[in-house]
């Protein structure tokens, strides 16, 4: 196991940055950072940025300085590297997730405001948030899980189309395309000759694109027309963390409800 960090070369907010990483885990990565003393934001879904007069400190706390070639290239051989596109914001890297259908892959969680050509996205979801702060999830029997209203995406149909669609189906709610904003994405590497391939998914890279949508005042009563879900609710940030906490895409959710957070405080 070894923590590595690369010079404080990278400017940016009036200073400079290094790049801390593990070679291993993100679990060993977040535990060294806790104990160095960083924030959580300055975690960026692979590694963490070090302002120059922290360097030091967490060179003293056992991270082994190296260099940002050496860096990037121990960070890609250990899987753990997010690929990303300019203006996304790495939220975190999930291993060997497993679907129902026996397809298991890892996950790249992406806040973004990136819309992805339908012919890449198997999947929409609309995180919808009401005048008080509330989320509206639904329950998927045939995941036993609670999230977001959402699903896949139908042959010939848009991807924002497919969201408003799964929406009114799993909520009742009547949304409008220009009513949701492109808010992130999960972006899918399936293990090749995994169980699954040959359905949904298919070899390769695909995408779940996630939208945001804000409603004025109190959201409405929910009800769902489709027997894909058998459950729905509105939950404060806390109660949807309850029941999905434990999912492989909560970190985006939260992330995004984060933000969220702040900007009512400014507000």
């Amino acid at each position: 196991m070894t923590i590595w960090i690369d010079h404080p070369i990278w400017p940016r907010h009036g200073t400079v940055f290094a790049h801390l990483v593990s070679d291993t885990s993100l679990e060993e990565l977040h535990a060294f950072a806790e104990r160095a003393g960083l924030h959580p934001r300055s975690f960026h879904g692979d590694h963490y940025d070090v302002p120059q007069q922290r360097y030091a400190a967490v060179l003293a706390a056992g991270a082994t300085a190296t260099t940002g070639a050496d860096l990037v290239r121990r960070l890609i051989a250990s899987g753990l590297r997010i690929r990303k596109r300019r203006g996304d914001r790495p939220v975190a890297r999930v291993r060997d997730v497993a679907t129902p259908d026996g397809t298991v892959m890892d996950v790249d969680l992406i806040a973004s405001d990136v819309v992805f050509d339908r012919g890449l996205v198997v999947a929409a979801m609309v995180l919808i948030r009401d005048g008080r702060g509330r989320y509206a999830v639904v329950h998927t029997p045939g995941r036993e899980s609670w999230g977001p209203p959402g699903g896949g995406v139908e042959p010939g149909e848009g991807v924002a189309d497919a969201a408003v669609r799964e929406v009114l189906e799993e909520t009742g709610i009547v949304l409008e395309v220009a009513d949701l904003t492109p808010a992130g994405y999960e972006r899918f590497d399936v293990r090749p000759g995994a169980e699954g391939t040959s359905g949904r998914w298919g070899e390769g890279r695909s995408y779940l694109q996630l939208f945001s949508a804000d409603l004025l005042g109190v959201g409405p009563d929910l009800v769902a027309s489709t027997d894909d879900v058998d459950g729905w609710r509105w939950l404060a940030r806390e109660g949807f963390a309850t029941l999905s906490g434990h999912e492989f895409w909560w970190p985006l959710v939260a992330h995004l409800a984060h933000l969220a957070d702040l900007v009512d405080r400014a507000d």
